[in-house]
């Protein structure tokens, strides 16, 4: 993913879901903040931060935490990126078994929007992209976790358990996120192929590089 999303931001390709805004900027294994944080010592509803595989936009790294991610005030473009092989995507917190990997990573966005005081609907590009093999796609691995309806409605379970305490912030930040959120499946050999229409040299490499991920990961 890494090697991928370096290409993309210099590559000059303005169009791609990988593409690097003018302006912006990318980061492996940023952290992102939850509406769910600890609010006291032992909260039983509690849970950490989240870490993204690949985030790309107006963003700031390591302001507060050395790897907190950060919105700039006039952001317009925030992707977060989860990279898969063979597994899928994991299936809840400790306090939370059915808030799954997705549906944390949306409610995470719309925290973070909510910190930066940035509207979602001011956005050109908001998305949350899982990078697969196309083979995983073809077998439905993570269709299912990524429907909306299902992150809907594992966030607002989440929410309602803290008794109303989160519900303006569902309101203002998670329904309007949700709203707007791109959230799709891109497999790794589609986005190769990008690559090596682009820059043959590097695409060769890439896929060659990818092949044997796949063999010692299988």
């Amino acid at each position: 993913m890494r090697l991928i999303v370096d290409w993309f931001s210099t590559s000059g390709i303005t169009d791609h879901p990988l593409s690097v805004p003018k302006d912006g900027h990318w980061f492996s294994e940023a952290r992102l903040p939850s509406a769910f944080l600890p609010r006291f010592r032992g909260d039983p509803l509690a849970e950490s931060h989240t870490n993204a595989d690949g985030v790309i936009g107006h963003l700031t790294i390591g302001t507060k935490g050395k790897t907190d991610l950060e919105l700039i005030p006039e952001a317009t473009h925030f992707v977060v990126l989860e990279a898969k092989l063979y597994s899928g995507l994991s299936k809840g917190v400790k306090h939370a078994n059915y808030y799954d990997q997705a549906a944390r990573n949306v409610a995470c966005m719309a925290e973070v929007l909510r910190i930066a005081d940035c509207k979602p609907k001011s956005f050109s590009q908001i998305g949350f992209y899982v990078l697969a093999p196309k083979d995983q796609i073809k077998a439905r691995t993570f269709n299912r976790l990524l429907d909306k309806q299902s992150i809907n409605d594992k966030v607002n379970r989440r929410i309602s358990s803290y008794g109303g305490e989160r519900d303006k912030w569902s309101k203002d930040w998670f329904t309007p996120t949700k709203e707007v959120v791109d959230i799709r499946i891109i497999s790794w050999e589609a986005i190769l192929d990008v690559i090596s229409e682009n820059d043959s040299k590097t695409g060769c490499s890439l896929k060659e590089y990818y092949s044997h991920c796949l063999t010692f990961n299988s």
